[in-house]
Parts: C-alpha cells; structure tokens; sequence
C-alpha cells in the first residue's frame, strides 16, 4: 500500500457510451498521487477495447478485466489490487468534479476518526441537472435508508476489515449495506459542502433497478439478517417495509410484549 496514494475503482459493464468521460473526470482531478483501476466485468460492448485504449494512452489507468460477477465483486477486484491507501469507486457513467479528492483527503487524511468523505451531489442527463437532495447522516437514519451515495472515500484498510461490498447483496443499493458495515461499530462521517459528485441518470442506472416490493421486503430481509445488532440498537427491532415507522413501531411491540 502507497501512502497518500488514491485508488479510484471504476466498475464498468457494458458502459461504454460513457466511460472515457468518467475516466477523463478522475484524470483531471487536482490531487495527485493517483490510479484509476478500470474493472471491466464482462461486458458485451466495446468497454474493454475503450477501456485498453485509456490505458495505453494515460500511465495512471490499470485495466482489469474479469467475468460477469456483479458490480460487488469488481469493486472488490479493484479494492483488493489498489496500491493505495485511500479508495474513492466511481462508476463507469458517473463523474467527479477537480477539487473532490483533494478537499476529501484534506479531511480523511488528518482527522483519524473520520472513515467517510463525501460531498454535495448532482444528478443529470443529456439535458438536465438538479441537486440531489440527501437526508443528513446520522446512524439512525443510515439503519432506515442510505444517504451516502457510492462515491466516497474512505480508507483500504478499514475496507478490507469488514469484508469490502458484500458480493451475496444482489438485491441492489450494495453500498447501503457496505455503509453500515463500515460504520455501524464506529467513525465519523464528513460531508463537504460542495458539490463533487455527479450522478448520470440513464435507462438502466442502478437505483431504478431497485423497486419493487418483492425485491425491497428481500433487501429489507437481507439486511436484518445480517445487522440484527444494528438494527436493535438504532431501531429497538428490525427494518419494517414502512422503514421510517420502523422504531416506534418496534417499540409499541416491546411495550406490549409483541416483539
């Protein structure tokens, strides 16, 4: 591991129409050391061959290519092969503005405490962008719903000590349940107050894959199962389907003797 080096973990499949500017926005951020990891996961387009084509081209981009296995598991290829001490992932479509990585390891890199850096965010497509308007962090309301989306960044080590992105979560909104992997025992979370990140809405981004009822009560299911700690701690129970009722719900059961 290099210290003060960034990892930037880029999972790609099949976004190919996107990744050289997602790359070019890592490439032009004002920190420096820097390596961009571009973990090809099957992909079916012309992926790979941009993705070797950035390599050759820029001496900071590794390329790693893999089966299809999930976008849990390539991060972790990327996570488990970084050189660096500090990971940011970044998807194959999204973007990072100049000044991110060098104003969040400003923080994480002086303030021991702190596990996780993010900032203010955009959404946007061809045509439009908009604040994306996220909940304040608190641990309590990290245990009903995520507010911190994948971009962030954090430390290799504290990654590896809880297992990286859990490659069995195949139920969508994976870094939700990395979040509270990572921070649930403990450490500080910093949000800058500019915007950093920006989140491509397109036909086939992550988060409109993940509704459902079916799908949420497994997530939900899921979740419980594995931080039933957690969950009784901030909620006094587990995670309901309705999650923002989910403690005093909870503790109308306890008082009667329901749960």
């Amino acid at each position: 591991m290099t210290p003060g080096l960034i990892s930037v973990i880029v999972p790609c499949y099949n976004q190919g129409m996107y990744l050289k500017e997602a790359i070019l926005s890592a490439l032009a951020s004002t920190y420096r050391p820097i390596e961009i990891l571009i973990i090809n996961d099957g992909s079916t387009d012309n992926s790979l061959q941009l993705a070797q084509e950035l390599e050759a081209q820029h001496p900071e981009v590794q390329v790693l290519d893999q089966a299809n296995a999930g976008v849990s598991k390539a991060r972790n290829t990327g996570i488990t092969t970084a050189q660096g001490e500090y990971i940011l992932p970044l998807d194959g479509d999204d973007l990072i503005a100049p000044t991110y990585i060098e104003q969040g390891l400003a923080i994480l890199s002086t303030r021991p405490k702190v596990k996780v850096v993010y900032c203010l965010a955009e959404k946007f497509t061809a045509t439009n962008r908009k604040p994306w308007k996220l909940k304040t962090f608190s641990l309590q309301q990290l245990a009903k719903d995520n507010m911190i989306f994948v971009s962030a960044l954090f430390r290799k080590a504290d990654a590896l000590a809880v297992g990286g992105f859990s490659e069995d979560m195949n139920l969508g909104r994976e870094d939700w349940e990395f979040w509270i992997k990572l921070l649930k025992n403990g450490g500080e979370v910093v949000q800058l107050p500019e915007v950093g990140f920006f989140y491509r809405l397109t036909p086939t981004s992550q988060r409109k894959k993940t509704g459902g009822r079916a799908l949420k009560k497994a997530r939900i299911a899921y979740l419980n199962a594995k931080h039933v700690d957690f969950f009784e701690r901030e909620l006094n129970g587990p995670l309901r389907i309705q999650r923002t009722w989910s403690k005093p719900y909870n503790s109308l059961l306890k008082l009667f003797g329901k749960l």
